[in-house]
């Protein structure tokens, strides 16, 4: 009879932390790494995150199981350093945008915009960010916590609040949740009710939503 198969030997433990994880995938070949983003993608962006095995995501990307024990250990880890390196994306865009627009409301209105579209032409992003992965658990996504992506953020709403064009009464923070919340939600809602027109079609508008939530009275 022969022996019963072994489970993966798993005595290498994998990075767990952010930074810790951010640097082990640096050492992973750029197509592997692809490979298995797209796999999490496809796979929980279309099924409940329990339904899922890290076996499935071993067999969409053509990885061995013992890789994915190796770099993550768990599927909540996998998801997590994976949406990590997809809103990272968003970051590096954010920042780029930004560079020499000095006007408080155009920075606002560019913001938005790359938040928009990135969120628009990134739906399974979105759904997995929203679906496998609890409130309580986005401070495990480094880029919660990303100084180059919160400066970003952060200094749009702090630079506006300093001029006086944004609403002073409450804190950068708060801002930006309100912010976020809004462009959440929408976006959201637009995947849910499988809308066929890009949501930036509305940009205007929304952006105009946007402003009379965020700036001061009297601007």
């Amino acid at each position: 009879m022969p022996p019963a198969p072994q489970p993966p030997d798993t005595r290498h433990t994998p990075p767990d932390t952010p930074d810790a994880r951010r640097a082990a995938l640096s050492s992973m070949r750029a197509d592997t790494l692809k490979r298995i983003e797209q796999a999490v993608l496809t796979l929980f962006s279309s099924r409940d995150f329990h339904e899922v095995t890290l076996l499935d995501v071993a067999k969409a990307a053509h990885v061995s199981l013992q890789t994915i024990y190796k770099y993550f250990g768990s599927k909540e880890v996998l998801v997590y350093a994976m949406l990590d390196v997809m809103l990272g994306r968003l970051a590096e865009r954010m920042i780029d945008h930004l560079q020499g627009i000095d006007d408080a409301r155009e920075r606002l209105r560019k913001t938005f915009w790359v938040t928009l579209d990135y969120m628009d032409k990134h739906p399974a992003v979105m759904m997995l960010l929203f679906t496998a992965v609890p409130v309580s658990r986005h401070q495990n996504i480094r880029i919660y916590e990303s100084p180059e992506l919160m400066t970003a953020f952060l200094g749009v709403f702090k630079d506006g609040q300093a001029r006086g064009v944004l609403n002073r009464r409450v804190s950068a923070k708060v801002l930006l949740d309100v912010f976020m919340g809004i462009i959440g939600r929408v976006v959201l809602m637009h995947i849910v009710r499988r809308e066929k027109q890009p949501l930036i079609g509305q940009f205007d508008e929304l952006f105009h939503i946007v402003w009379r939530a965020l700036s001061a009275d009297e601007a």
